[in-house]
This record gives C-alpha cells, sequence and structure tokens, in this order.
C-alpha cells in the first residue's frame, strides 16, 4: 500500500526559501532561470514544453496556439516562411472583467522584445528570423539613445511602428512571416521573451516598480507581492480556466518565496524541518534517485578547452592545428570526473568526446583522438609538439573561475599540460562576471591576456538548439560579447550553419549540425572535456508530490505540476 493518496490533492502554500532573486520579472527582459519557473506560472505563449520525465519535455506543444502549424492544416506555407497561427479560446488575462488574450497581444509583446529600457537579452534570435523585426528593433534603440524615455514615449513607438513579419490577421489569427525557413521557431516561440503582453502594459516601464505591482495573469497564479531580494507571493488567478490550458495545472493554493542570503545548509535545515519546502537559489540536493528523468534530456559541454586562437604568444603557436591536437592528447578527462562527483550534488558528469553533447541536435557519439580510458596521453603530447616546430615545449596563460570546482579543474588540467611539455601560467579570475568580460572581449584575445581556459556553456534550451549552442561557440564573431570566445572562424563550418538554421525539417538540420560537428574537432577549435546531465534531485519537504524537472528552466521543478500532502 503506498503512504500516501497517489491522488493530487489541491490547497495549501508552496513554500521556497533560499539565497538568489530574479534579474527580471517582465517576460520581456528576464533570462534567467529563477525568473523563468516564476513566469512560467503568470505568463503564456503561443507554444510551450511539457512537463514529463520523458523526451517529450525538450518538444514545444500548443500552449496558448491552438494547434501546431503544418502545411496541411494551412498553418505552415510550402516554403516554411509563414505561419499561420490560431490562438485558442478561453485564454484570459486577470483584469475586470476577464479579457481574452488576443493575436494582437502576442504582436505587442514581440515589439516590448525590443524596448531600449531592459529589452531581450536573446533578441538576436528574433531579429534573425522574423522579417522587419531588426529594423525596427534598430529604429527604437536609435529613436531614444541617451535618452530615458517615458512609458508613454515607448508606447508610442510601438504602437506607430510596425513588425513587416508580424501580423494580427484578428484576434484570434497571428501571421508571422520569416526572413528564411526556421526549423526551431517554435523554440523561439516558446522562450518567455514571446509571451503576450496586455494593452495595459503600454503605460508601465518594462521591468519598472510600477510593472511588478501592476502585472497582469494569463496563467494559472497571479504576483500579489513582490519586494526584490526579499520576498515573492502568488495566489489563483480567478481568470485561468484548466480546459484552456494544456500545459499546466493548479494545485498549490498560494506559492510564497523567502529570499535571503543563507548558507545551503540553513536552506536544507529549513526544508527538513518543515519550514520550508523546496529550496531557492541554492542547488541544495538529496542522494539521486534513477528514474525516467535520467533519460538523455539535455547535457552541456563543462568544462571544455577554449583556445584563444588570435594569440599572440609563442609566435602564435595556438593557431597552429598541431599544438592545439598535442594539448587534447594530454587532458586526463577521466580523472576530471571525480572533482564533480566529490561535489554530491546528483548531477551525472562523464568524459566529452564530441562539441555537441547529448540531448542537443546533432549529436552522435565519435572519439577523434581517442586514449586508452580517457586518461589522456602526455607522450603523445611532447611528440606532437616537436612536430609543430616545439621540441622544448612552450608556455601559455590559462586563466580560470574561482567559484565552483573551476580552480580544482584548472590545476588539474596544467598539470596534465606540464607533464606534456606544456608550461602553465595560472591566472585566478576571483569574479565571474570579470572572468566573462575577458573572454567575450576580441581585443583582449589578440591583446594576449589569456591562451586557454576551460569554459562551459549552457545552451538556452535543448532538443532542437543548434541556433542556441553550436552557432553562438562556433560561427565568426568578433564583437564584444561573442560566445566564440577564441575567434574561431572557419568559412566552410558558417556555411554549414546557415543552411542548418534554414534547413526544411529537424532531421535535415540534425544532419548538417552533425558536420558542423566533425568539423569544428577535425579542426580542434576547443577540446571537448566533459559533459554534465545537470539533474538535481532537489531536496524537498516530506509534504511535496509529483515534482518534476523542467529542462528549459535548468532543471527546477514545476510549481504548477506539484501538489501537498498533507496541504497544510
Amino acid at each position: 500500500m503506498p503512504d500516501h493518496d497517489p491522488r493530487p490533492r489541491h490547497g495549501g502554500t508552496l513554500r521556497y526559501y533560499g539565497p538568489g532573486g530574479l534579474d527580471h520579472l517582465d517576460p520581456a527582459a528576464a533570462y534567467y532561470a529563477f525568473s523563468h519557473q516564476v513566469i512560467r506560472l503568470f505568463a503564456r505563449q503561443l507554444f510551450s514544453y511539457p512537463t514529463t520525465e520523458d523526451a517529450g519535455a525538450l518538444v514545444p506543444v500548443p500552449d496558448v496556439a491552438a494547434e501546431l502549424p503544418t502545411v496541411a492544416n494551412g498553418g505552415l506555407s510550402a516554403d516554411g516562411r509563414r505561419y499561420t497561427v490560431r490562438l485558442r479560446d478561453g485564454v484570459c488575462w486577470d483584469t475586470s472583467p476577464p479579457r481574452p488574450v488576443t493575436a494582437g497581444d502576442f504582436v505587442r509583446g514581440f515589439k516590448r522584445m525590443a524596448n531600449p529600457v531592459v529589452g531581450a537579452g536573446a533578441l538576436a534570435y528574433y531579429t534573425s528570423t522574423i522579417a522587419g523585426m531588426a529594423e525596427f528593433a534598430e529604429g527604437y534603440r536609435a529613436r531614444f539613445a541617451g535618452r530615458t524615455p517615458t512609458a508613454a514615449q515607448l508606447a508610442a513607438y510601438q504602437n506607430g511602428h510596425h513588425i513587416s513579419g508580424l501580423r494580427a490577421v484578428d484576434h484570434r489569427t497571428l501571421v508571422i512571416e520569416l526572413l528564411r525557413p526556421a526549423n526551431d521557431l517554435l523554440n523561439l516561440l516558446a522562450m518567455p521573451f514571446a509571451s503576450a503582453a496586455p494593452p495595459e502594459y503600454d503605460e508601465l516601464v518594462p521591468d519598472s516598480p510600477d510593472f511588478a505591482r501592476q502585472v497582469r495573469s494569463n496563467g494559472p497564479y497571479r504576483i500579489t507581492g513582490y519586494v526584490p531580494g526579499s520576498h515573492l507571493t502568488m495566489d489563483h488567478n480567478p481568470a485561468w480556466r484548466a480546459a484552456a490550458d494544456p500545459i499546466r495545472r493548479r494545485y498549490v493554493e498560494r506559492i510564497d518565496v523567502r529570499m535571503a542570503r543563507v548558507s545551503d545548509e540553513r536552506v536544507r535545515a529549513e526544508i527538513a524541518s518543515g519550514r520550508a519546502d523546496l529550496s531557492w537559489g541554492a542547488a541544495v540536493g538529496r542522494p539521486r534517485r534513477r528514474t525516467e528523468a535520467d533519460r538523455d534530456l539535455g547535457w552541456a559541454l563543462n568544462p571544455y578547452l577554449a583556445f584563444n586562437l588570435h594569440s599572440p604568444r609563442e609566435g602564435g603557436a595556438l593557431r597552429r592545428r598541431e599544438v592545439r591536437l598535442a594539448i587534447a592528447y594530454a587532458i586526463d578527462k577521466a580523472r576530471l570526473v571525480r572533482f564533480f562527483d566529490d561535489m554530491n550534488i546528483g548531477t551525472v558528469t562523464r568524459p566529452a568526446h564530441t562539441v555537441i553533447p547529448p540531448g542537443n541536435v546533432g549529436h552522435r557519439e565519435y572519439d577523434p583522438y581517442p586514449t586508452p580510458g580517457d586518461r589522456g596521453d602526455r607522450a603523445r603530447c611532447r611528440e606532437l609538439l616537436a612536430e609543430a616546430g616545439y621540441p622544448d615545449g612552450l608556455t601559455l596563460t590559462m586563466i580560470y573561475r574561482i567559484d565552483a570546482v573551476h580552480g580544482q579543474v584548472a590545476k588539474a588540467i596544467a598539470e596534465d599540460l606540464t607533464a606534456g611539455g606544456v608550461d602553465v601560467r595560472l591566472v585566478e579570475i576571483d569574479r565571474t562576471d570579470e572572468y566573462y568580460r575577458i573572454l567575450q572581449d576580441p581585443k583582449r584575445a589578440a591583446a594576449g591576456d589569456w591562451d586557454i581556459t576551460p569554459a562551459a556553456f549552457m545552451p538556452d534550451w535543448f532538443g532542437n538548439n543548434g541556433r542556441s549552442y553550436v552557432q553562438p561557440m562556433f560561427q565568426s564573431h568578433t564583437a564584444v560579447g561573442t560566445a566564440n570566445y577564441g575567434g574561431y572562424l572557419n568559412p566552410v563550418v558558417d556555411d554549414l550553419i546557415d543552411r542548418a538554421l534554414s534547413a526544411p525539417t529537424e532531421v535535415e538540420a540534425a544532419e548538417l549540425w552533425h558536420q558542423v560537428d566533425r568539423q569544428v574537432l577535425a579542426d580542434v577549435a576547443i577540446v571537448p572535456i566533459l559533459v554534465c546531465e545537470p539533474t538535481i534531485e532537489h531536496l524537498t519537504s516530506a509534504r511535496v508530490r509529483d515534482a518534476i524537472p523542467l529542462p528549459h528552466v535548468d532543471r527546477w521543478y514545476d510549481a504548477a505540476n506539484l501538489w501537498l500532502d498533507p496541504p497544510d
């Protein structure tokens, strides 16, 4: 007999406790997992991800949209460049009386992404895909350059200018026209940036204190209180109807988040005592269960070795493939797994052999430069260095982050390289933001501020995510903010990426992304070291039931799906 009734129970207050806050409450700007798990509860998109423990969790399904657009149902043009999205009945804002969500609300949401006050961090996904979006965004920035616009001025610009590729045919029909076919458009439309926005937002500066006080909901919960860095509360949205929401459920009565700068131990104690149900902002785990959630629902490279291909050090040694290949052979990947296992937070880590990890489009397992047991081959490293013209070795600068296990990893890699004939000068960067400022500035790469680094990269979504994973890391990009840290450039790869993005189907795109993987590894543009499957079995109180991790919000649990036993 089960020790509790397996049927979901309604009621109770779900209590979060821990450090950390939201980067933004406004869907137009929010980019972090903490924000997205809250936004999922009050802001809806045309398509979203279902709460499930199998691979279906990576595939967007209709949310406010009534159906998936196809050529057969008239929702997709034969050339793949026009989507006609019809909205489902019964989706309403929590106004008085409730008002239906319209196609115009989605147009407004897309326009708000480009606002010059606090716009979308991934705006380029949309400006490079939707016709007219880039021109609209550029004009928006130019209009208010050097000025602090009011809500009325922002609304006047948005309502007076159009995005040529977005059109509300009527209240329930939205037409989206693309610059070229995009087999991942539904993934873009499933991001919180692409949420509907009601007319009331024309009266508010994006993500302002007024916005937090007057935010509208079309999801199962609505914001009832929010003080950044202190607390957040949510109650039922009376305008929400379960029959009009195929994605979310609503079991708990209230959600209460207490934000406090406390240790993981303090959070664990609060949950163990029953004063809290879930951790907030702190990855407080427990011994991992082996469940269906252990499928390959998205792995990330963490770490991989990035090369500064523009470094002048040692006569530009890192521009030579033979030198990079020598370094690749030196690294004992199997040893590095231990540092992550010792953290004992429930993640699964293993040696990486490919640029594209499992759970990401284009992945196929192969090993272009294997070593026995993934332990590396320092003798082979020395041989290759000699063949490259460095029989006496060389000296390189490695920068690394001080946080988490990155220091241990960097020092272990340095030991391997030293044994292979590469002396490593270790430089510790004590702030994560400064570390990424260095990596994302091509001028600092050209100046030789760094040569190698154990970096990590987490895509914005898993599954059909070449735009979010492969393109940022390997397409030619020399502007500040680039994720192509080392300045890798190969016209063959650039062409493959462009073809993959506009391939008619995900299957065809996957083959092209895999070709990118093979070319990048043939060039030794980076060294894959470890892949991490970041599902953490978060600690919960004894009364939490059906807590299912969401891959698209960094594996935090879906608060709309779980329930409490007893409710209070």
